[in-house]
């Protein structure tokens, strides 16, 4: 793996880069950072991005400001709740104030979708591992890698700079593998990211009943579902 000299130029205005997310990382072939697992246990629990903005508005409107809630965050939601002008790439440092309250992330799930051209997916894959590496080892925060695959065309840059025999994080929330239309393209990609990555164990958000994790756990990998969004407000729904 080679680095990266991330000197900016004098007179190049970073928009887009952001080199010091990436300050000392190492570089797959396919120049994808990598992202080590800083996670020292399972999350307790796991939000959604937009449930931790709510919540940081809240705790800040009761004169909170130095709260602590042990829960991980994640990004399985549609990408405008993080990913815009002022999303988590381009407004950082806003997301760090919002993040550090927090136990810690799964990294950020940005999307690899089929009709998406191949820069834009390299973009993405690129963007989940940087933001991951800045969070976790320049911040010092606990982190977690999420995986996203598209299609098969998809593998040779998709599982990139993650390390292998360590926990891993997987979404089962929105299309695939609930829409039967995609669920042979998300246990092929699952079947590829076990033979190349070899974790220990998966954290599956949203629904893990399916037959590819019962075969996964037959396989000696643990599998830990933790439940969507939606499925929290079926279930507080079905409380009251």
């Amino acid at each position: 793996m080679r680095q990266f000299n991330i000197n900016v130029r004098k007179g190049i205005k970073d928009v887009w880069w952001r080199p010091y997310m990436v300050s000392g990382a190492k570089y797959s072939p396919n120049d994808i950072p990598f992202c080590p697992t800083t996670a020292t246990a399972l999350p307790k629990r796991i939000i959604t991005y937009k449930e931790a903005k709510e919540e940081y508005r809240r705790q800040l409107r009761k004169g909170n400001k130095e709260f602590t809630i042990d829960a991980f965050v994640c990004f399985y939601e549609d990408d405008h709740e993080f990913d815009s002008i002022f999303g988590i790439w381009f407004r950082s440092k806003q997301a760090y104030k919002i993040l550090r309250h927090f136990a810690g992330i799964i990294t950020p799930d940005f999307s690899l979708y089929q009709d998406f051209p191949l820069p834009l997916k390299l973009w993405n894959v690129y963007r989940m591992r940087a933001f991951g590496y800045w969070y976790g080892t320049i911040c010092g925060k606990e982190v977690i890698n999420n995986v996203r695959w598209g299609t098969s065309e998809t593998f040779w840059y998709c599982f990139d700079s993650i390390p292998k025999n360590s926990i891993l994080a997987i979404g089962t929330v929105g299309g695939s593998p609930r829409k039967h239309i995609d669920r042979k393209r998300f246990e092929d990609g699952l079947v590829e990211m076990v033979k190349r990555l070899h974790p220990h164990t998966i954290i599956v958000y949203g629904s893990a009943n399916y037959e590819c994790f019962r075969e996964l756990e037959q396989q000696g990998i643990t599998i830990i579902a933790y439940p969507g969004k939606t499925s929290k407000a079926y279930a507080g729904r079905a409380k009251r």
